[in-house]
């Protein structure tokens, strides 16, 4: 036996296609198959996309040494997906691993309910910095970042993007505005340029925050808002920011869909159905008034590591056998 999280050492080979020239691009897989043979691993992990899962079945059968897929978004919903194959041979790959980690509880059962006679689908959620993420002086918080201490601060950070449900946010805020006039909106991360901000001077646009400054902005608000679509990719992943917000004792409100309803799904005044304009007003404005906060175990990496670990070694020492037996 040995422990599966003590210290170790990793050698990172990151390599750029979007430059390649397509002869290069087409003996990519072969250039990787060389490079692993050398390596010689004893367990491969696919991740990333459709096409670096697929690969990693073929390179798994070319070494024979067994692999675990990583599927960290339902890979269906990628624009890859659209592509003639591509998903027959996701799930192909997906049917072939020794294990596969979803995400998300409802991409687990999506793919036992559609991908056929796969291994074990292990849950495995996105983890975040608790040394990071935590709570702090709300007042201290809002000084960093210049916005106002008296006043109601709703919010979000990420993608600001329809297709990340935010422009239900967008509608929102005007009805929100009227009716609470201490209330300002702060909004934090990539705009859409075909989806404008708010207008008005209670709205506060920070840009694109560092990673570390995304912990004053949660620590500074009142309400945080978990804008989720109800979509291919909606429905089966996992919002990081919600634990993040949550990490930092920030009251929040969040889609009803996917994880963020399983989550919520004892506090239905928190939650609002997709582009619900009047019922996203209602759950703020409830949040607002009753600052509820919802107790769920969070988990940084290394927990979420010990707890999947044990499959990926025994993966490894059943093909070990094998392979001595064989020999």
């Amino acid at each position: 036996t040995y422990d599966v999280m003590a210290p170790g050492s990793m050698s990172w080979n990151a390599r750029s296609l979007g430059r390649m020239r397509l002869p290069q691009l087409l003996s990519y897989p072969w250039q990787l198959l060389s490079q692993l043979r050398a390596d010689r691993p004893d367990l491969l992990i696919g991740a990333s996309d459709i096409p670096h899962v697929v690969l990693t079945a073929w390179l798994s059968r070319q070494l024979g040494i067994p692999y675990a897929l990583d599927l960290y978004d339902n890979f269906e919903g990628f624009g890859q997906a659209q592509i003639p194959g591509a998903v027959s041979a996701l799930r192909w790959a997906v049917r072939h691993a020794g294990a596969t980690i979803a995400v998300s509880e409802p991409l687990r059962n999506w793919v036992q309910a559609h991908y056929g006679n796969v291994g074990p689908v292990l849950v495995m959620p996105n983890a975040i910095d608790k040394a990071l993420f935590k709570t702090g002086s709300r007042s201290l918080a809002r000084q960093r970042l210049g916005l106002p201490q008296n006043a109601e601060l709703v919010g979000t950070a990420g993608g600001l993007s329809r297709s990340k449900g935010v422009d239900t946010l967008y509608e929102a805020w005007p009805l929100i505005a009227a009716m609470r006039p201490r209330a300002r909106l702060v909004l934090a991360g990539q705009m859409e340029c075909s989806l404008p901000l708010p207008a008005g001077d209670r709205v506060h646009y920070l840009g694109n925050l560092p990673h570390e400054r995304v912990v004053d902005l949660f620590q500074a608000l009142d309400v945080g808002v978990v804008t989720v679509t109800d979509s291919t990719f909606g429905r089966y992943c996992f919002p990081q920011k919600a634990f993040e917000m949550l990490a930092c004792g920030l009251s929040v409100v969040a889609s009803d869909v996917g994880v963020m309803a399983e989550l919520l799904k004892e506090f239905p005044a928190l939650r609002y159905q997709p582009q619900n304009v009047l019922g996203l007003v209602q759950a703020i404005t409830y949040q607002l008034d009753q600052q509820v906060h919802v107790p769920l175990p969070i988990h940084d990496w290394e927990e979420l590591v010990r707890a999947i670990a044990p499959t990926l070694c025994a993966l490894h020492r059943a093909s070990a056998q094998i392979n001595t037996y064989r020999s």
